[in-house]
This record gives structure tokens, C-alpha cells and sequence, in this order.
């Protein structure tokens, strides 16, 4: 057991330096580079995007940058099977790395949020994990979690796929015509836009003081 953990190390490692190697970093910086470069690298462009995902997300590249460039570059529907494919890869090693190789490094180091939905995992595995990945996608610190809890492999596989269906549909069906519209759109909808947002951030704010002076008090 000790040389197979010593031995997923080494690969994850070796993904990791061999795509700064092959200038991935820097491409993701370029985003007309990117979608230059998949292009013309045809069926292989395929094959660069899923193994970029898979190496890079469940260890700290946000998942995002991937499913918001896929529509960028090719039509939805094959923007939407990569994207798929590729969180898919990333959620299966994720879970693999934690659950195999970092168990006991990362149950002591998870944010208690997570650690909460642990009932629910005995109770209604499938659907928690349905859930979590319907609200908060792909975060390599969900991975984990579901690494070190008890749901099982194939549960989790399942509950995943169908949890990003939606999200991940609609990211790609959309993203095209969602940047054309933010690139279009006048700054009177962009101050909306900021506006709306701070607003949330201080609700969200005031109604947490609020619960926690109710908490404290007799």
C-alpha cells in the first residue's frame, strides 16, 4: 500500500511538471493563444483539454477557467462532452488521490462545512452527493471531502455525473452567447451588475451577524 501512495505521488507530480513543460500555465494566460492552439491541434485539442483538466484542477486550478473556455473554442455540444468528461477525470482522481494516498493528511484539514454533511452521506449518499456538486461544482476541497467520507466509489461517480449535468449544460450552451452579451453590454449594466452584488455580500453579511448574536444569546 505504502509504494502504490508513493507511487500515485510520483504521477501526479510528473502530470503537473510535464504540463509546465509543455507551456499549459502559460497558455491558460492567452486565452486567443488557447483556443489558436486546440484548434489546430484538431482531435488532439480534445485530448490536451481533458489531460490539462485532469492534471491541473483537483489540485488547485479552478475548474471554472476550463468549462467557461470549452464553449470559447468549440461548439457547445462538443464544449459541453468535454467539459463533462474533463470534471468527470478530475473528480475520479481527486477522490482517488485523497481517498488512497492523503486520507489522513487532508481529514484533519477539511473546512468543518463539509464535515456537516457527513449524516447526510450515511443517510442519503447519492443524493447528497447529487447535491454538493449541483451547488458547488467541482472545488478540489469537495473531492477530498468525499475522498475521506465513506460514500462509496461508484456512488460517488453517479451522483457526480448527474449533479453537473445542469450546471455544466447550461455553462456550455450559454457561454458563448453570455460573453458576447458582457462584451456588448453598456457600463450602466455592469454598475447594475456591481451593485446587485455588493448588496447580496451585505445582506448575506448583516442576516450571519444577526443568526450569530441569536446564538450567543440567553
Amino acid at each position: 500500500m505504502r509504494n502504490a501512495k508513493i507511487a500515485a505521488v510520483v504521477v501526479v507530480i510528473a502530470m503537473v511538471v510535464a504540463a509546465q513543460r509543455l507551456g499549459l500555465f502559460e497558455l491558460l494566460d492567452d486565452p486567443a493563444r488557447v483556443k489558436q492552439t486546440m484548434v489546430e491541434l484538431g482531435p488532439w485539442g480534445y485530448v490536451a483539454f481533458i489531460g490539462a483538466y485532469t492534471a491541473l484542477q483537483p489540485f488547485g486550478m479552478p475548474g471554472t477557467v476550463f468549462v467557461m473556455a470549452a464553449p470559447l473554442i468549440w461548439p457547445w455540444p462538443v464544449a459541453f462532452a468535454l467539459s463533462m468528461t474533463g470534471t468527470m477525470a478530475a473528480s475520479v482522481v481527486g477522490f482517488s488521490f485523497a481517498r488512497f494516498v492523503a486520507r489522513d493528511w487532508l481529514s484533519k484539514r477539511l473546512p468543518a462545512r463539509f464535515k456537516a454533511y457527513d449524516e447526510a452521506l450515511a443517510k442519503r449518499a447519492f443524493a447528497t452527493v447529487v447535491t454538493l456538486r449541483f451547488l458547488f461544482w467541482m472545488p478540489p476541497l469537495l473531492h477530498a471531502f468525499f475522498g475521506v467520507s465513506k460514500v462509496r466509489f461508484w456512488t460517488h461517480f453517479w451522483g457526480s455525473l448527474v449533479g453537473y449535468l445542469v450546471p455544466l449544460f447550461v455553462t456550455s450552451y450559454f457561454g458563448q452567447r453570455a460573453f458576447d452579451a458582457m462584451l456588448n453590454a453598456p457600463p450602466a449594466v455592469w454598475m447594475g451588475v456591481g451593485i446587485g452584488m455588493v448588496t447580496i455580500v451585505a445582506m448575506g453579511w448583516i442576516f450571519r451577524r444577526q443568526r450569530a448574536k441569536r446564538a450567543v444569546s440567553p
